[in-house]
């Protein structure tokens, strides 16, 4: 069994249920994280939890403040467990024909360096040219793996 995520009569992805249901549950947590809706709803089928619509302003906007989000923290732990989820919302986007443009990375810190224990940004608009770069890649990554 599997699940469709569509604009329209497009399906933009089709996961495994068990693959569809993991990135569901997370959509909700960031949703609740970021205070923003992701536009992702019950599809044409009505009651069919399998088929799920994608409204393209909302989640546009939703992914965007995702990335900005993601890139600005220095949190490594945040950094690892959040970015498998916002690459494959990124990739997700890209097929929705959404723009998602990576921040452009800020100066006077050391990008990449190993961070531990407490982490206090310096400057929370900025973002490392490593997550930058990393995030990208994991993205397009993730679309090439992705089952339409």
């Amino acid at each position: 069994m599997s699940m469709y995520f569509d604009i329209g009569d497009e399906t933009l992805w089709n996961p495994s249920n068990g693959a569809g249901r993991l990135f569901l549950r997370q959509v909700e947590v960031f949703e609740a994280e970021l205070k923003l809706a992701s536009g992702i709803g019950q599809g044409k089928y009505g009651g069919d939890p399998d088929t799920l619509e994608v409204d393209p302003a909302v989640y546009a906007e939703f992914v965007r403040g995702l990335v900005a989000w993601h890139c600005r923290t220095r949190q490594t732990v945040i950094l690892a467990l959040s970015e498998g989820f916002v690459a494959t919302a990124v990739a997700l986007a890209r097929r929705a024909g959404i723009e998602v443009e990576m921040p452009e990375p800020g100066t006077g810190h050391v990008c990449g360096g190993v961070q531990r224990d407490v982490q206090v940004p310096t400057n929370p608009r900025t973002a490392s040219a490593t997550v930058v770069t990393t995030l990208d890649t994991r993205a397009r990554e993730m679309d090439r793996w992705m089952a339409r």
